[in-house]
């Protein structure tokens, strides 16, 4: 009990710190206002002319009629969108804390919630991000699978299908939404806050496999709904865990429709349309395509879904990390003068809008967007892996936001700040910045270096956002199974689809805020029932790891498992 009372002091300290409320979005679109305020507007107008000669842009009559081409009812369900979905849910999930004179900005609640709870985390796991990581790796070739244990997935495949929801264009799209934002400083907390996420990300997979259930089939559901209900309860906090768990499933429905569905159409689309140009006024055809062939592996559940990312996912990360590579070797000389001015950004308080904390805030909620960590939702995934030890299937799991975050995420920002991709008053980049479109950013940064990589961008996308959207749909199902039961899940995936679909005709702004409400909301329940319930944890961990030590744990060679 006194465990309990602390974590739930810690949070409570944290629930005090400041008071006043804003809005994150305004306080985005202050920073925006500010940058641009640097070029005057005859200096606009003639660069933007400029560009329409040399065809970096397109004449805005010509967008006009391309627009005006579009159905009615499609400016009609984004307006719908964003006026009386996004901005309401906006106003009543998402509090500010006001640091007054000292710092001179707001910081977002959820953001410094998510913060503190991987301090806390880390802490409380004696660094089991740093000490597990080989250890970690040694699983994950499947040195530890026994082939007799209960579940439906290999640790492998457990892993790949959830880098499938976070390995994404959280990655492509949101560290380039980042550094616009926040300038290149941005980065270094996106770093920060995935390392200190892998101990948050091995808590809560963890207790997903404490907590899962395993039905007469072998299906298995588990994830915070069930870690937040159960878990509790054994602590006498029943009601509350109950509350917890409704309302988290509840968050991951809406978060399954908005970052692990809608942004990634809508993202993925403006880097199609860049090579196909006859989709910006036919946006919808691209949605029903995707529909379809989301339908098609979403039928099949989490067995088809990790038999499709374990192919998808080495394949694409493989190809884009080889491509940013090349950029990154042509531009060797340039790398040190980049990571000097992204660490300095991250502490100067002149870099953009809102100072030090502005950068950080930005940095850390496209981490958080970007790797899930504390979110709760790779649980569900990672709850799935074929084990009868928690512990190993939630160090595995840890592997997740280094792979993510300080790998991926670090070298789509280092060719951005290499190429200036960033700079609101180059012409090149000044409409993608503008218009919220970052999968479109970052194929103008790779491409000013290598002239045909949009091609592959535009098919790396894709299969981006192809692999979240089949891994978010397993876990909104999952959600939503616990909330109606499962007779009903064939609702939810139609629902899911028509989703899709939606993402293709609403603009990237609304996509993108609806998206952060959502999945962002999810680490309310669900770091405050981690945070009560890491006592259990620690002490778990605190014997595999002494087994482990010693040698214990059982290996199973590769020709045992065939």
């Amino acid at each position: 009990m006194r465990e309990t009372w602390f974590t739930s002091l810690l949070f409570v300290f944290i629930l005090c710190l400041g008071g006043g409320t804003s809005s994150a979005i305004h306080a985005q679109e202050a920073t925006a206002e500010q940058a641009e305020s640097s070029t005057t507007e005859v200096e606009k107008a003639a660069e933007v002319e400029e560009s329409i000669e040399e065809g970096k842009f397109e004449d805005p009559e010509e967008i006009e009629e391309q627009v005006a081409e579009a159905p009615k009812w499609v400016k009609t369900v984004d307006e719908w969108f964003g006026t009386y979905l996004v901005v309401p849910l906006f106003t009543v999930l998402f509090y500010d804390f006001e640091t007054g004179d000292w710092l001179g900005t707001s910081i977002p609640f959820v953001v410094l919630w998510l913060f503190m709870g991987a301090i806390f985390f880390t802490l409380r796991m004696g660094f089991i991000n740093v000490r597990a990581f080989w250890h970690a790796i040694t699983i994950t070739r499947g040195d530890y699978d026994n082939p007799d244990e209960e579940g439906e997935v290999s640790h492998f495949q457990a892993l790949t299908s959830a880098l499938s929801a976070t390995v994404g264009l959280g990655n492509i799209a949101g560290v380039a939404i980042a550094v616009s934002a926040g300038g290149p400083g941005a980065i270094f907390w996106m770093i920060v806050a995935g390392v200190l996420g892998m101990s948050s990300k091995f808590a809560e997979c963890t207790l997903g496999q404490m907590y899962r259930k395993v039905s007469p089939d072998g299906t298995v559901s588990g994830g915070p709904m069930h870690y937040l209900k159960d878990g509790l309860a054994e602590l006498g906090l029943g009601p509350l865990g109950l509350v917890l768990s409704i309302l988290f499933a509840i968050l991951c429905v809406g978060a399954s429709f908005g970052g692990g569905c809608a942004f990634q159409v809508v993202q993925s689309l403006n880097s199609v349309e860049e090579q196909l140009p006859w989709l910006e006024a036919h946006r919808y055809v691209y949605g029903l395509i995707m529909a379809a062939a989301v339908g098609v592996v979403i039928i099949g559940g989490i067995r088809s879904i990790g038999a499709t990312a374990e192919k998808i996912v080495p394949l694409m990360c493989g190809v884009y990390v080889a491509t940013a590579l090349i950029i990154l070797v042509m531009k060797f000389d340039q790398i040190p003068a980049a990571f000097a001015l992204i660490f300095e950004r991250a502490f100067s308080a002149e870099s953009v809008g809102g100072g030090i904390i502005g950068v950080m805030v930005t940095g850390i909620t496209r981490s958080a967007f970007s790797n899930e960590a504390g979110i709760g939702s790779a649980s569900i995934a990672h709850s799935a892996a074929r084990t009868d030890e928690p512990v190993s299937e939630g160090i595995v799991a840890l592997l997740e936001p280094f792979i993510d975050t300080v790998i991926v995420c670090t070298m789509t920002g280092l060719v951005i700040v290499i190429t200036g991709a960033y700079d609101r008053t180059d012409p090149t980049f000044a409409d993608a910045i503008t218009t919220g479109e970052g999968a479109r950013l970052t194929s103008l940064a790779f491409g000013s270096v290598l002239s045909w990589f949009p091609i592959v961008l535009s098919v790396a996308v894709v299969l981006f956002a192809f692999s979240t959207m089949i891994s978010w749909s397993y876990y909104g199902e999952r959600c939503w199974s616990y909330l109606v039961g499962d007779r009903f899940s064939m609702i939810y995936k139609m629902v899911f689809l028509g989703f899709v679909f939606l993402g293709s005709i609403v603009t990237p702004q609304n996509v993108l805020d609806f998206s952060d409400l959502m999945i962002l909301s999810m680490a309310f329940p669900n770091i405050l029932g981690v945070a009560l319930l890491s006592g259990k944890v620690k002490r778990t961990l605190d014997d595999y790891w002494g087994r482990h030590k010693r040698g214990e744990l059982e290996k199973f060679p590769k020709e045992e498992k065939v």
